[in-house]
């Protein structure tokens, strides 16, 4: 009897080994027990090189995309990406030709826009174009469009807007409302005559002071005062 259960005992010790046992080959196993895999990376070929042109063009329309832009402005944004001078005169000129840079359609929006949004006059719009490269002839013919008597009902319509907030003095009142006009680039004299006329209206004793100002030589004292510090510049 314990001799059978001897042999029985063998016989299991030599029976094969189990899957899985120590002696079992298995496979490599990856993260979560999933078999590794090759890095794809390992034979992937190199990346050719990208044309400049089709960058310089990508640069542009995403530029483009945002709002318009002028060729000055297009042409600032390719050089920091380092384009070649050669390949942005290239797309810029292409883009001439096919009408997606117009700088003076560019122009004439932005002075309506700028105009009717921000109550800009024509001095505070010609150098915003300035900064945005449009050529001095194509700005003079879009701030042309802006008439003096259209400059003036804005600054009165400015002004009569801010009275109905304002608060203090008639003169305090008066020189804040012509400063607010002359760094919107009202000239001195459409300030003047703009904040006069609208404290006039406004009240009594807005309209007794609004009496006292002499428009004229107080817009001549303010232009001289403007020639004298662009002279010292």
């Amino acid at each position: 009897m314990a001799g059978r259960r001897a042999r029985a005992g063998r016989g299991w010790d030599a029976s094969p080994p189990r899957s899985g046992d120590a002696t079992t080959p298995r496979p490599r196993r990856g993260h979560r027990g999933r078999a590794e895999e090759p890095d794809p990376t390992e034979a992937t070929a190199p990346v050719p090189p990208r044309d400049e042109a089709e960058v310089a063009r990508e640069i542009c329309l995403r530029q483009l995309a945002v709002r318009p832009r002028t060729r000055a402005e297009l042409a600032g944004a390719l050089a920091k990406r380092g384009i070649s001078e050669e390949v942005a005169a290239q797309v810029l000129d292409r883009y001439d030709e096919v009408g997606i840079i117009d700088d003076a359609a560019f122009a004439r929006a932005w002075v309506s826009s700028r105009h009717t949004g921000r109550g800009l006059a024509r001095r505070a719009l010609a150098n915003e174009l300035r900064q945005r490269g449009v050529d001095g002839d194509v700005a003079s013919e879009a701030l042309g469009e802006l008439s003096e008597e259209t400059e003036a009902e804005t600054a009165r319509a400015l002004v009569e807007r801010k009275l109905r907030t304002a608060r203090g003095e008639p003169d305090a009142v008066f020189r804040r409302l012509v400063g607010m006009l002359a760094r919107k680039g009202y000239p001195p004299g459409v300030a003047i005559r703009a904040v006069k006329d609208a404290l006039a209206a406004q009240s009594a004793e807005a309209a007794e002071f609004a009496e006292q100002i002499d428009a004229d030589a107080l817009a001549e004292a303010e232009s001289e005062i403007e020639r004298d510090g662009r002279s010292a510049d």
